[in-house]
């Protein structure tokens, strides 16, 4: 029998208003996905968990400004404003969300060298975060995700999800985007043409 999990990326602080990397309407995300995550058997939550002085902060990077992109060794990467970082209140989920039912916490972003969009896999494409197996061995084949943002972490992760054969959907009424220069759209179609369900 098919086990359906909900995924639920980084509702944390730093990515609602008011937060260091705020999505717009980032909060709005909170009640819905609250009202959803009852319907769901396994209910995972991935969470940014970002060192201090981090490669992806424009910070550790003389010169540069936040949302440009640079060349890392493992590719493009853009430079975001200090935000998650580890133990503060920034990094903490949104006090509205209900996490009681939640199975797994996985932390990602947390090797002060590479970032991580994906709940999969970090952004060198090569280094999992074991999530794949995770779900495997509980049985479960089919995932929804909801979160922040919808072109980046949600997008990401959706894209893995499906690349490792698991039924992959999308609740876009439950994510919020960054849209940077026209990142949503780009995802978007990305997901669609990849067989992601957008809901």
């Amino acid at each position: 029998m098919a086990k359906h999990a909900l995924i639920i990326v980084d509702v944390q602080n730093d990515f609602c208003p008011g937060g260091a990397l705020a999505v717009a309407g980032g909060d709005e995300v909170v009640p819905i996905i609250n009202r959803l995550s009852p319907g769901f058997e396994h209910v995972i939550l991935t969470q940014d968990w970002h060192t201090p002085h981090h490669s992806s902060f424009a910070s550790s990077h003389a010169g540069r400004q936040p949302f440009e992109t640079i060349d890392m060794p493992y590719g493009k990467q853009t430079l975001w404003p200090d935000h998650c970082v580890q133990g503060t209140a920034g990094a903490d989920f949104h006090p509205g969300l209900e996490r009681g039912r939640a199975e797994l916490v996985l932390r990602k972003g947390y090797d002060r060298a590479i970032d991580s969009y994906s709940a999969f896999y970090e952004n060198d494409r090569e280094t999992p975060t074991g999530l794949a197996g995770y779900l495997r061995e509980r049985g479960i084949d089919e995932i929804t995700l909801a979160g922040l943002a919808t072109d980046y972490c949600v997008a990401y992760s959706a894209l893995d999800a499906l690349a490792h054969g698991f039924t992959t959907t999308v609740r876009l009424e439950a994510c919020r985007a960054i849209d940077l220069a026209g990142s949503l759209d780009t995802m978007l179609g990305l997901m669609k043409r990849a067989g992601v369900t957008l809901a």
